[in-house]
């Protein structure tokens, strides 16, 4: 894998380090093909498939891409993150005023819908944590999780899910 180019390595500045001093450049070594001296041996270069035991650079994460284009200003681009954010901002204000309920679904569905947003979109901004599949099942799971506590809790006057088995699992965990 491949890091992409920097935009000084392709205004021909020339490699740099993230703090600006250059780099070296690095010559590979070219194999010498057996044979009469000068015979093609310059031609004969032949690229190994191995991973190079000292490497100068990492290759970029997978949620370093930007949702939109780079010419548009910065809370634009994170647009997936900043729906997430503002979601789950709206269910703790809502948990804070005195609706329990309504504030957790909130969080949960912002939850499931950044797990959605990870499946779909193909570039996603710094809602990309880790790995894709990983992100989803993560986002999916505890969005799942908090949607389905929400449902059955009983702090507000009835729950608006009832499952059979659910109170005595409970007093069998808290004892």
């Amino acid at each position: 894998m491949q890091a992409e180019p920097d935009a000084e390595n392709a205004a021909g500045g020339g490699p740099a380090r993230a703090n600006g001093t250059p780099v070296a450049p690095v010559v590979p070594a070219k194999p010498v093909a057996p044979g009469p001296a000068g015979a093609g041996a310059e031609a004969a270069a032949v690229k190994s498939r191995r991973f190079p035991s000292i490497t100068r650079d990492t290759a970029r994460p997978e949620g370093s891409g930007r949702a939109v284009p780079g010419a548009v200003s910065t809370p634009a681009r994170q647009w997936p993150m900043l729906s997430v954010l503002t979601a789950t901002a709206v269910g703790l204000l809502a948990t804070a005023f005195g609706h329990p309920r309504v504030g957790c679904l909130a969080i949960g569905l912002a939850l499931i819908a950044a797990s959605v947003m990870r499946r779909v979109l193909p570039s996603v901004g710094m809602l990309a944590v880790r790995s894709r599949f990983t992100d989803m099942i993560t986002y999916g799971l505890l969005g799942v999780a908090i949607t389905l506590l929400t449902l059955v809790m009983e702090a507000a006057p009835k729950p608006w899910l009832v499952i059979p088995f659910m109170e005595s699992a409970v007093r069998f965990t808290v004892r």
